[in-house]
């Protein structure tokens, strides 16, 4: 009962990386439903692993490293892989401009800043109660919801557009920009509960509130602006993130 008690958190967090492997396999065919799929998966399975271990007392250094070596693959690989594919349309093409390499490799800037980022995490004991600098599952979220804007997938096809027509230089700053997010220095609103005063969890509520509004109005579209929102709230509320 102890192998268990001690691994079942561990087992929890190689789904994670399972269903990452799937995810990012699917996505490289083209199907992008069964990659929405599994980052859902890998994002329920990713809070529930650590949910488990604090439950069970079954907190390890193994455990800690397992949680970064999988979410390298379910929220690195898989939105490095989502900018690849939106950037592929456009060749070695930018405004008349011929590069020795094609642009869609500049799409793997995402994952690897996310590298570095949970590298960084993995080092920094501050981020118990706030995150510093974009979470890769925020930017995941936010990285494969621009991707499903440009498919023709029902139920977000009211919003498709053709790949060619999308700017390429708006990827490309969206690519920078959320590379730099993921090391920033900015504080970031995490959903760990640090006391049950309703003080203390102004932020959390807000976040929750306007997260659920954007869904209901925005629907498909508002997957990618609750990233923004809370990025915005974050900002809002940094004096309260310690």
């Amino acid at each position: 009962m102890n192998f268990i008690k001690n691994n079942l958190a561990n087992a929890i967090t190689l789904g994670n990386l399972f269903s990452g492997c799937v995810g990012a396999v699917h996505l490289i065919s083209g199907d992008y439903q069964t990659t929405a799929i599994c980052i859902i998966l890998s994002l329920v399975l990713d809070f529930f692993d650590g949910f488990v271990a604090r439950a069970l007392k079954a907190n390890s250094n193994l455990g800690t490293q397992l949680d970064s070596l999988a979410d390298m693959v379910s929220f690195g690989l898989i939105p490095g892989l989502a900018m690849f594919k939106m950037l592929e349309p456009f060749g070695s093409e930018v405004l008349g401009l011929h590069l020795p390499l094609e642009i869609k490799y500049l799409g793997f800037l995402i994952t690897l800043f996310s590298c570095l980022r949970l590298a960084i995490f993995n080092l920094d004991e501050d981020q118990k109660y706030y995150f510093k600098g974009l979470n890769t599952p925020s930017n995941t979220i936010l990285i494969f919801g621009i991707y499903l804007l440009t498919t023709p997938y029902f139920p977000f096809e009211n919003y498709a557009f053709d790949k060619n027509s999308t700017p390429v230089l708006i990827l490309l700053v969206i690519t920078i920009l959320s590379s730099w997010l993921l090391i920033s220095p900015i504080k970031m609103i995490a959903m760990k509960f640090k006391s049950m005063k309703l003080q203390d969890n102004y932020p959390k509520i807000a976040l929750l509130i306007g997260a659920v509004l954007i869904l209901i109005i925005f629907k498909t579209v508002g997957i990618p602006l609750i990233i923004i929102y809370y990025i915005i709230i974050s900002l809002i509320f940094h004096k309260q993130l310690k």
